[in-house]
């Protein structure tokens, strides 16, 4: 199967995740996190995880006044605290649905914000706009979804982009490869859904794999959600970044979250 352009063997399913797929058989209908069947779960999920939400928004304000690009925006879960900010955002994103519920929750905010706020189905490896941000911001670690030619043309596309004295904000995760190779979250969200978050990553291999399952299922068919995210240490990001014209300026130590992920925020600037 592929998700989120990268190969998923069978042997990257593993652990209990694999067991519970196998349990399920042809009950399981496998979804990509990112299209129009598992955008609903990645939606749930992200309305509740606030982590580097606010690491971010706080380096945003600091920078210069002006417009912000919200790379691989999703459903808004930094485009809607951006705007709070008082900022006019672009938020750009691949996936039509992501885009749709994005819509639906600017539909229900006040006008003056939705005023404020762009959307644009893009590709955040190769897009053109216009016009310069004093920000560019891509969270979540969202620079996972790209292979290395992708990286090396959303790095082009954003020193393009900046603004004089702008920022790239990005972050990434690095895993402690002396820790168990699967880890176990259970989830409860707002819309009242309960789910198994499952992450298998050995030494090796170039992608964390994701499968998220709800907690409960009755018979018929149980829908699953998968995605692979690619593990770039912040030291290979630099000198990739480095190698596209961007400078890192600083490096922030993201809060933890459980003691196997090491997440850093790279500040990022054009090289003079």
């Amino acid at each position: 199967m592929r998700t989120d352009g990268i190969a998923l063997p069978e042997a990257g399913i593993a652990g209990r995740a694999a067991t519970l797929l196998t349990e399920l058989g042809e009950r399981a209908e496998c979804c990509s996190l990112y299209d129009e069947d598992g955008s609903s779960i990645y939606h749930e999920l992200a309305q509740q995880d606030h982590h580097e939400v606010r690491e971010l928004i706080s380096l945003v304000r600091g920078t210069v006044p002006g417009p912000v690009l919200d790379l691989a925006a999703g459903s808004g879960r930094l485009t809607m605290p951006l705007l709070a900010l008082g900022r006019e955002v672009t938020a750009l994103e691949l996936s039509p649905s992501m885009l749709d519920l994005l819509r639906e929750r600017l539909d229900r905010a006040p006008a003056g914000l939705r005023a404020r706020a762009t959307l644009v189905q893009g590709d955040m490896s190769d897009f053109a706009l216009g016009r310069a941000f004093s920000c560019v911001v891509l969270a979540t670690t969202s620079i996972s979804l790209l292979d290395e030619a992708g990286r090396a043309g959303l790095y082009a596309c954003v020193r393009r982009h900046l603004a004089p004295g702008g920022r790239f904000l990005l972050t990434t995760v690095d895993l402690d490869a002396s820790a168990p190779a699967e880890r176990e979250l259970n989830f409860s969200t707002a819309a009242g859904n309960d789910y198994r978050m499952f992450e298998y990553w050995e030494p090796g291999m170039e992608a964390r794999v994701v499968s998220i399952f709800p907690a409960r299922y009755d018979e018929g068919p149980v829908r699953v959600g998968l995605t692979s995210i690619r593990v770039l240490p912040a030291d290979r990001l630099e000198a990739e970044l480095a190698a596209g014209g961007l400078r890192v300026a600083a490096r922030h130590a993201l809060p933890p979250v459980g003691e196997r992920h090491h997440s850093t925020l790279l500040e990022v600037e054009v090289a003079a």
